[in-house]
């Protein structure tokens, strides 16, 4: 099993971009739904009560998590220097992958901006060339009409009959012109406008290129870091003995936190639920890639797997694989960014070496909803996840629990 380690970060997506007053309402809803709440149908006597229940509640468990994640980072990161400068590495390569993303976010926003305004602009162009034309057709039309000033023309007509018909030509003629150039005008007009938009748009395009270009030069800065941090742990667990001690060392650490864990949630379980038990050979692998590691393999002498690893690509959506709450979202020695997720009746599931997190300890999530970006953080050598499923503490073979015997 891979090793423990302690830290946080996790981001929101923007799709993800839900505001903290929403977050603890999604997850008040979601522990009244999990924990407990009444059935749909049921009578509810006192919702607001039980509203303020649920929100106590979830305030309480993010305490209790806060404390024990604290407590794991002091033990397991701080003291190893080693491991103290991989986390702060990962989490800096993390942030600027995230500050990167927003910044492509807003570029792309800015370029479908910049296109819908240049897309404006050339149809009020070729408005302007429509008009234009118009004009010149009504141009033409009084030059063939005649001409003669009016007053001329009424001098010279002898029949009243012709010249009223003349007049209202000429009043007809007259009145288009003066539409055709005020559109022309009013396009011309816009096209100024249009044009001083497309210049901002040109400056931000520029500055967010800038931008860009800054932020790869520091995720290249910070991936150089990691790499360093990396030789330096492998050239001090350079014997078997060593990196056995390690391993073992990150094994604990990790059952540690599980322990500390379970026995928090006791006090918040998820009643009622045995929707994870009802679905074992029916869950969705929470990760597209190939199996590389199964439960039970050796992976230094006397440590096994006590899950499986899934080598996938770099920001491969990571999804729950049931509905539960998130009741770990942190960096921990040996699984890097790491999520865990409660399912009620003494089940969890374990995602480990992400890239980035989506979600925070106590938030509700539901089946195939993506919780966590497939990444390498814990010192992986490349793009992987680790998957666990334990029962009351325990690790489970996954395998069985999977409609699919690969991702």
């Amino acid at each position: 099993m891979p090793g423990a380690k302690k830290g946080a970060h996790y981001s929101a997506p923007m799709p993800f971009g839900t505001s903290g007053a929403r977050r603890v309402a999604a997850g008040v809803l979601a522990l009244m739904v999990l924990g407990g709440a009444p059935l749909a149908g049921a009578p509810a006597a006192h919702p607001e009560a039980d509203a303020r229940k649920a929100e106590a509640e979830l305030q309480a468990v993010k305490s209790e998590i806060e404390r024990i994640t604290r407590q794991v980072s002091a033990e397991q990161v701080e003291r190893d220097r080693l491991t103290h400068e991989l986390r702060t590495s990962e989490l800096s390569v993390g942030k600027l992958r995230d500050a990167l993303s927003e910044v492509r976010r807003e570029r792309a926003e800015r370029a479908a901006r910049r296109a819908v305004l240049a897309a404006e602009r050339r149809a009020r162009a070729a408005e302007v060339q429509h008009n234009r034309a118009a004009l010149a057709g009504q141009l033409r039309a009084a030059y063939l009409i005649g001409r003669q000033e009016p007053l001329k023309l009424l001098l010279n007509q002898k029949d009243p009959a012709l010249a009223g018909r003349m007049f209202a030509y000429y009043s007809y003629f007259g009145r288009a012109r003066a539409g055709q150039i005020k559109l022309i005008e009013e396009d011309m007009q816009r096209i100024a406008e249009l044009d001083g938009a497309l210049d901002a748009e040109d400056q931000q395009l520029a500055e967010l290129e800038k931008r860009q270009r800054a932020q790869l030069h520091e995720l290249e800065q910070a991936r150089t870091q990691r790499t360093h941090v990396l030789a330096s742990l492998e050239a001090q667990s350079h014997t078997r003995a060593q990196n056995l001690e390690r391993l073992r060392s990150q094994q604990a650490g990790l059952e540690k936190l599980l322990r500390e864990l379970r026995t928090a949630m006791e006090r918040f379980p998820l009643e009622g639920n045995d929707v994870f038990v009802r679905l074992r050979g029916k869950l969705a692998w929470p990760v597209s890639g190939r199996l590389v590691a199964r439960f039970g393999d050796t992976r230094a002498g006397g440590v096994r797997w006590d899950g499986v690893l899934v080598a996938t690509e770099r920001g491969a959506p990571v999804k729950a694989v049931c509905q539960g709450r998130v009741i770990y979202a942190d960096w921990l020695p040996g699984l890097g960014l790491l999520t865990i997720v409660d399912h009620g009746d003494g089940y969890l599931s374990l995602y480990g070496h992400n890239e980035r997190l989506y979600k925070a300890a106590g938030e509700p999530v539901t089946a195939g909803e993506p919780i966590a970006a497939a990444g390498d953080s814990g010192g992986s050598s490349r793009p992987e996840l680790y998957f666990e499923i334990r029962k009351g503490g325990k690790p489970v073979d996954p395998r069985p629990w999977f409609r699919a015997a690969d991702p």
